[in-house]
């Protein structure tokens, strides 16, 4: 069972707003295809309940001849082999301005939607203004344009029943829009003038600054919350862009001329990827895009300044929530990112390891131990980045220990014991079986092919999958296994109530006392949430 933190899964498909931490993939999609986040890499702290069990009532009297063998005639049914994958193929336009443009025709709704990837994120920006790029997107549309205020185009859209909305994330920025084909020149245009024209309103950027500040001063009333969190920062670094998080301090201190100095920074022509789909012409709206898009300056690309990683150190890393009976566990490490050849081999790992109720950590800890709620993890892999390396369960309280001990046992038997026939098998099925329901749309196909565009990967990346998935060998596994998974080299990052835990984590290793404190909070919260 694969936990999903952020949008997870172990195919080069989905991402994550946010990097889930319980994920093969932590890099970003376009950003309104996707719904980034602020952080390419957070964990969203979900924890799945555990699975209801259906209790049989027994007979009073037991059958006197219990069937020795139990007929399967659904093993004799025939498979046919999967069909060859094409994805549908998306049109690509590049402008002399270094604008790229992607188009994909789709009749059976007359709706058009689309959106703008402007390169640069919270990942670039700097480390006294971390929460700048999050603050930007908010106060964006609500500020509106020279033309329209956010709320007079709240009243257009709705009179429409369209939408314009921008967001910011850990690697790009972006704005996004739908609407009835009918009322795309119309909707189109006032993107078009928000992108071009913003009016950034100091009312609204506090707003979106009170929001963000009442967001920081409760993060630690949700015991997995706390763990998400504290697991991503340990595991990359608490400075490095992926693992820092947004202070008060560093929210007060963006300014209304941070978000010009950004916009005028990032938007030129050789930061933007538009993504259009919908019910039209790709002729008529190459001429369109290129008529919009055609007058914007060059400008500089924006290019991420090189990011040192280094693994995490070892250890116990614990942090006292006294009002829980249970505990949220986290075992993290860096992975690895999904050009490495071994992607694939790693893909079966993770799902030998942890992909579904029969997998080897479900089975040994949930169901046959009985020690976790759920349990879960990956090694996984972003685009640009390490992704992470990151086990994750809940359990009671005073089954903290030995639940910890238990998947770690299950981490190391990945390099003692290679997977079996049947485990082989089923990995392999399950994980192309479910590739094809990833691009079973052709908005799917087109954020995919985006994001492959903008991380630099061959647009046949996709068709690769299947082969290099059926590829992959017992011994594959178990080679990737030892080269990657190191369970002693793994910090552990447990949130609980710390009388209840016996026998007490000391158990595990020298503990280390996590400090969760807000900096900056005040003693009533709502005086420093409601200050202007």
């Amino acid at each position: 069972m694969n936990l999903s933190f952020i949008p997870s899964t172990q195919t080069p498909s989905s991402r994550p707003e946010h990097p889930c931490l319980i994920s093969m993939r932590s890099g970003e999609t376009p950003v309104f295809a996707r719904r980034m986040g602020a952080k390419v890499v957070r964990l969203a702290a979900c924890v799945l309940l555990a699975s209801s069990t259906l209790c049989i009532a027994q007979t009073a009297t037991p059958p006197t001849t219990p069937p020795t063998h139990q007929a399967q005639p659904w093993k004799s049914i025939p498979l046919p082999p999967l069909r060859a994958f094409k994805p549908v193929e998306t049109t690509r336009i590049e402008l002399a301005n270094g604008v790229t443009l992607f188009l994909e025709e789709d009749h059976e709704l007359p709706f058009i939607g689309g959106f703008i990837r402007i390169r640069g994120g919270s990942r670039d920006e700097p480390s006294d203004k971390v929460g700048l790029v999050s603050l930007y997107g908010d106060a964006w549309r609500t500020s509106g344009s020279t033309q329209a205020t956010g709320d007079v185009l709240d009243d257009t859209l709705a009179a429409k029943a369209a939408s314009i909305e921008t967001e910011g994330g850990s690697a790009a920025t972006g704005v996004s829009w739908s609407s009835f084909a009918t009322d795309f020149d119309s909707v189109f245009n006032s993107t078009l003038d928000l992108l071009l024209h913003p009016a950034f309103q100091q009312a609204k950027l506090d707003l979106a600054k009170r929001s963000e500040i009442s967001d920081i001063l409760r993060r630690n009333d949700d015991a997995s919350s706390i763990a998400s969190r504290e697991a991503v920062e340990i595991a990359y670094g608490k400075t490095n862009p992926y693992g820092r998080e947004s202070e008060i301090a560093t929210v007060s201190a963006v300014t209304l001329d941070d978000l010009r100095a950004w916009h005028d920074k990032t938007v030129v022509g050789s930061n933007l990827i538009v993504g259009v789909i919908g019910d039209f012409d790709a002729k008529v709206m190459e001429q369109k895009l290129r008529a919009a898009f055609d007058p914007i300056p060059r400008g500089t690309k924006l290019i991420t300044a090189k990011i040192d990683f280094t693994e995490p150190t070892p250890g116990i890393y614990f942090a006292n929530k006294g009002d829980v009976d249970q505990s949220n566990i986290y075992m993290v490490g860096l992975g690895t990112e999904e050009d490495n050849p071994d992607f694939y081999a790693l893909s079966v790992m993770n799902q030998v390891f942890s992909g579904g109720f029969g997998s080897r950590v479900v089975q040994n800890v949930r169901t046959r131990l009985g020690l976790a709620y759920n349990v879960g993890g990956s090694f996984g892999a972003a685009y640009d980045h390490p992704g992470l390396f990151a086990i994750g369960l809940g359990t009671k309280s005073t089954s903290t220990v030995p639940a910890t001990k238990a998947t770690l046992d299950e981490i190391a038997r990945l390099r003692t014991e290679p997977p079996t026939e049947d485990e082989l098998r089923r990995a392999k099925d399950a994980l192309l079986n479910s590739f094809i329901f990833r691009y079973d749309s052709r908005q799917k196909v087109l954020d995919e092919q985006v994001t492959l565009a903008v991380y630099g990967y061959p647009s046949d990346f996709l068709e690769r999958y299947r082969t290099g998935i059926e590829h992959v060998t017992s011994a594959d596994v178990a080679r990737v296994a030892q080269k990657y998974v190191q369970p002693e080299k793994l910090a552990i990052i447990v949130v609980g109530n710390a009388p209840e835990i016996q026998p007490p984590l000391s158990g595990l290793g020298k503990v280390i006392t996590l400090d969760t404190t807000i900096p900056g909070a005040p003693k009533t919260a709502l005086s420093l949430v409601n200050k202007p």
